[in-house]
């Protein structure tokens, strides 16, 4: 009994909190008195047509993008050479692969500032946020991809080759499809990582420029779009569950690629 009562009050610290920003986006009372009185659907309507909004959002999502694209990229080569090959500094390369998302990311974020910047002479933009993110998004990949490669062995891939299948055709017909889970897993993670960071990337973007964490950051404290922050709060706690969610499914699979 000790232990759920300790395993429900540590539950409810964490998600209470998210609960109360989803029912204050519908919230018809502007100073959020709780509990509500009544509830309304025209701060969602509002969010829908607001610009500002809706342009973050943008950014965010090409930004995700493009550091998951990044991140399946490196982070699967990495983690075959890591994985299936010995090679003299095989463990300090594998930590600094692992490194960036264990470092504080204002320390993370100020470092990328002054290489791009004062190092590289490149102006901060998307582009220089994007290459910011992949940085910690690879490490997710590679751990999703490292751990399918321990459980799958080689001994498929061997018996592929000895039955006369080059390189590329294992790769494809037995390889990938075995990883495919693990890969869309990382991807979901990294996505959701790169979506959600604020910190790197007021550090790494250009001026002029927010992703949608930041957006929500810089309208908090303005009395006239606290009730839009709420809508675009509760739309990120749903987009943020979604691929965890999916992502831990899809790592619980067999070694062979299981329900994929």
């Amino acid at each position: 009994m000790l232990l759920w009562t300790a395993l429900g009050l540590g539950l409810a610290v964490i998600y209470f909190p998210l609960v109360v920003v989803l029912l204050d986006s519908f919230n018809a009372d502007t100073t959020f008195g709780w509990p509500p009185s009544r509830f309304t659907l025209e701060w969602w309507s509002r969010a829908a047509s607001n610009e500002g909004a809706l342009h973050a959002l943008r950014t965010s999502v090409e930004a995700g993008l493009a550091a998951t694209a990044i991140a399946l990229v490196l982070g699967t080569m990495a983690a075959f050479a890591l994985q299936r090959y010995r090679f003299f500094g095989r463990n300090p390369v594998s930590l600094l692969i692992i490194l960036p998302i264990a470092l504080p990311g204002i320390v993370t974020g100020i470092a990328l500032n002054n290489a791009f910047r004062t190092i590289l002479g490149i102006d901060l933009g998307l582009l220089t946020a994007i290459i910011a993110h992949a940085t910690f998004c690879i490490v997710v990949v590679f751990n999703n991809v490292v751990a399918r490669l321990r459980r799958m062995g080689g001994n498929l891939e061997e018996a592929s080759m000895d039955l006369g299948a080059t390189g590329l055709t294992t790769f494809r017909l037995v390889t990938f499809p075995m990883l495919r889970s693990a890969l869309l897993a990382g991807g979901l993670l990294a996505f959701a990582l790169s979506f959600d960071e604020i910190i790197v990337t007021t550090f790494t973007l250009g001026t002029g420029m927010e992703t949608l964490p930041i957006w929500i950051y810089d309208n908090l404290f303005r009395p006239n779009q606290a009730p839009i922050v709420n809508v675009v709060a509760a739309v990120l706690i749903v987009a943020s569950t979604v691929p965890v969610y999916l992502a831990q499914r899809l790592s619980g699979d067999t070694a062979s690629g299981g329900r994929l």
